[in-house]
């Protein structure tokens, strides 16, 4: 009986989801409200987790709680340690979660709501989360090891080579993607560029609390950093309403490309406690807390869709992104649907902190359907806005030709609308604001404004800029400083005094490598003419899908080996059980192949048609090409101005074609770029196409580089240490657990559990008497173990 209802529940869930798709993709003339999106969402991710997750763990994966993990077998109480399974969820969606599942579905809402809505639920119940999860399994059965040391051992030397220039590929794209989506979104705003500025001395003053006067109280600090944070915003009102201040701070946006470069720069060699670890607290609770608010807000108002399910964009005519929806929906999208990124998470810290198999379902597969949520939010905040406004904010010229291009596309907006917007958000114009930060803000701003009462648009807009390029700033640190660390590993085996992440001299020029890379890319997308966001953001989504297609090139390795070997031979099984022969399936590497499959699909068309395509808004060489047609033109009004003896004619002149150019030279770098992409990802393909051919013919042995198994008694893989709380008082003390594990509290105390263990009473004599001194030690010691590795995803 009790089946018979849980059966009845599923089959509602499934109707209520099919009859969701249906209003989503046939309206009926009437409009579609944001609750249907939500109701599909919901429903996709419940149906996914329940059956497909849980038959490739039981089928493909074979989990067994028996088999220890390596949080059980190599606790140290600091890299490996055993952690309440929710409190791992925590800790990963955190990690995975980024500013890409936002900034990616604003962007792709120009093709309208439907084709990025189907992608980010379909992708990620059979792509991504897939994805994370086998990465995550892979990684639990070796020990922990990162994605290259497995892709090196499953599949060969060469491959893992790959896989560690994707992985700074990637990072130098991502951190000049994002770079430039602040840029976007600071420029010509003094309000913005007060409140975000102000952000840096209150990290910084944080970072001097926790160092001297209130050792390792991050939570205690992270309350007072967010009231700051209010303060900021707040007093950026201020800032704005007063003419001299708000004429100083209105900066462009190749003066603010510098400042971020700056910026980074020192948040790099800076020490982690003084910046970088205050930022990285701060953006943590404000997004887990300003992602909650933003679900809450769009189920108190339940706006109505406003863009149409597919708009005439899908051409490649669209003024946000230039390209046809395949495949330009698919890599502006890289994060929410897929992203390659996360699978250093999944090989990273959370295969080091689980404690049974059998969660890694919730937390691999579980996490990234939750990101995907998060996505769906940000697309439904974008198309809840009024077309005109969105297209107008994402398209570069003047104003009356803009509202006058928009509304002949058939989205009417008007100057005067467009004005009275930007006053009542407190920015001088909302024109030609391109890059999705400026575009979801608004989109935020409007239904927090409508949940409260249509009140304080203006603070709830700058709000959302705040916590947008806080933990996007947060990214571009975290992410320059994980560079630095590969940088060093790699370039110490070429001299090795490069390898001392100690040293000052090393420390500066490796991140001045790594700072110089993005950095180039941004300032030449802050001068791109087309808003650069055209041409870096699917440089990243190109980038980020290499990465996901060489995990799902391991994944597929790895389950075409278990398949293979259950044919000669059952699972391992702990000595008190049977046994358990499964037929080998290798057809079950369909799973993780046909994701594959597509990723090469879209990565390669949109690689191509980057480089080669005959439209100069899409492709690098044919926009270099008509550059260098404008050369003559350009040269012949220069010696007519100097034929006239016109010093600022000349000036100008000289300027345009310096600066025409420079862009020919980007785009020419832009098209090496994709090409190396493309290379990466045939190389990967061919290795693993290989490897694939040489297992199936039996030329090689279906060997799997696993640890060896160690097994658990019965009554301790039976002990949930990861079940759910029982009652309102439970789930306090979870959250309570989750904010001092991500705030680094429950590390700190570990460290200090370890040190007073290991001192045995006299040798730290001097230090416990008076506390500070050891106290202090441990947290510096604690905060460069935390920042070493890779912690924080796009």
């Amino acid at each position: 009986m009790k089946s018979g209802w849980r059966a009845l529940v599923w089959v509602l869930v499934a109707v209520a989801g099919a009859a969701a798709y249906v209003s989503l993709a046939l309206p009926r003339g009437e409009s579609v409200n944001a609750a249907t999106i939500l109701i599909a969402a919901v429903c996709s991710y419940a149906l996914g987790y329940r059956f497909y997750s849980k038959w490739v763990a039981a089928r493909v994966m074979a989990l067994n709680d028996r088999r220890a993990t390596p949080a059980e077998v190599m606790e140290d109480g600091k890299d490996y340690v055993r952690t309440h399974k929710w409190i791992v969820f925590g800790h990963h969606f955190a990690a995975i979660s980024g500013p890409g599942p936002l900034v990616g579905p604003v962007l792709a809402a120009q093709f309208g709501y439907l084709p990025g809505t189907l992608w980010l639920l379909i992708g990620c119940v059979l792509g991504g989360a897939v994805q994370d999860f086998v990465i995550l399994f892979c990684s639990m059965r070796r020990g922990g090891r990162s994605l290259g040391e497995m892709v090196r051992e499953e599949l060969n030397r060469p491959a893992g080579l790959v896989a560690l220039v994707a992985i700074l590929a990637i990072l130098t794209i991502l951190l000049a993607v994002l770079a430039l989506v602040v840029v976007k979104a600071l420029a010509e705003s003094p309000w913005g560029v007060f409140t975000v500025g102000a952000t840096i001395p209150l990290a910084m003053a944080m970072g001097l609390y926790l160092r001297f006067w209130r050792v390792g109280r991050v939570r205690e600090a992270s309350v007072l950093g967010v009231a700051g944070l209010l303060l900021a915003v707040w007093g950026g009102k201020w800032v704005f309403e007063h003419p001299t201040l708000s004429g100083a701070l209105t900066l462009s946006g190749e003066t603010l490309a510098w400042a971020i470069i700056g910026y980074g720069l020192l948040a790099s060699v800076l020490p982690v406690w003084l910046l970088l670890a205050p930022r990285d607290y701060l953006s943590t609770f404000m997004k887990l807390g300003t992602i909650v608010l933003l679900a809450l807000g769009i189920l108190v108002v339940l706006p109505d869709l406003k863009l149409p399910p597919v708009t005439s964009f899908v051409d490649g005519t669209g003024p946000v992104v230039a390209g046809k929806l395949f495949p330009f929906c698919f890599i502006t999208i890289a994060c929410g649907a897929i992203s390659g990124f996360h699978s250093l998470i999944s090989s990273g810290t959370t295969p080091k902190l689980i404690t049974r198999e059998s969660y890694a379902r919730p937390v691999g597969y579980g996490a990234m359907c939750l990101e995907s949520f998060v996505a769906i939010m940000a697309m439904v905040a974008a198309c809840t806005m009024e077309p005109g406004v969105y297209f107008s904010m994402n398209m570069k010229g003047e104003p009356a030709a803009v509202a006058a291009r928009v509304t002949a596309a058939g989205y009417p907006v008007t100057v005067e609308h467009m004005e009275e917007l930007a006053q009542s958000v407190g920015e001088h114009t909302l024109f030609g604001r391109t890059g999705g930060a400026a575009t979801l803000a608004v989109g935020m701003a409007q239904i927090f404004s409508h949940a409260v009462g249509r009140r304080w648009l203006d603070l709830w807009y700058h709000f959302a800029i705040m916590f947008e390029a806080l933990f996007i700033l947060t990214t571009i640190d975290a992410g320059t400083r994980v560079a630095r660390y590969i940088l060093h590993d790699f370039l110490g085996h070429l001299w090795r005094p490069l390898g001392n992440t100690r040293s000052l001299g090393a420390n500066l020029f490796v991140s001045s490598l790594m700072v110089g890379a993005w950095g180039y890319f941004l300032i030449q997308g802050v001068r791109d003419p087309l808003g650069g966001i055209n041409s870096l953001w699917p440089l990243f989504g190109i980038a980020n899908q290499m990465l996901a297609a060489i995990a799902l090139c391991l994944g597929t390795t790895v389950i075409l080996k278990l398949e293979l070997r259950r044919r000669e031979q059952p699972d391992p099984a702990p000595p008190d059980e049977t046994p358990v022969r499964r037929p080998g399936r290798p057809a079950l590497a369909l799973v993780t192949l046909l994701p594959l499959v597509w990723l090469v699909a879209v990565t390669f068309t949109a690689g191509l048609q980057k480089i080669a395509h005959p439209d100069p808004r899409i492709g690098f060489l044919a926009q270099a090409r008509e550059l260098a047609g404008r050369v003559p033109e350009l040269e012949a009004a220069l010696a007519e101005a100097r034929a006239r003896g016109d010093a600022g004619a000349v000036e100008e002149a000289e300027r345009a074609l310096r600066t025409n150019r420079v862009l020919q030279f980007n785009n020419r770098l832009d098209a090496v770029v994709a090409g190396m992409f493309l290379a990466l990802v045939g190389l990967v393909l061919g290795l693993s196409a290989r490897e694939w051919w040489r297992l199936w013919t039996g030329r090689k042995a279906a060997v799997l580089h696993e640890t060896a198994p160690v097994w658990l008694e019965a009554h301790l893989a039976r002990e949930r240490a990861g079940g759910l709380p029982v009652g309102v008082a439970g789930a306090a003390a979870l959250a309570l657990a989750l904010s001092r594990e991500l705030s680094g509290e429950a590390a700190l105390a570990r460290a200090e559990t370890r040190s007073r263990a290991a001192c045995a009473g006299w040798c730290c004599g001097g230090h416990a008497r008076s506390g500070r001194p050891a106290e202090a030690r441990l947290y510096l010691q604690v905060l460069e173990e935390r920042f070493h590795g890779v912690r924080r995803c796009c």
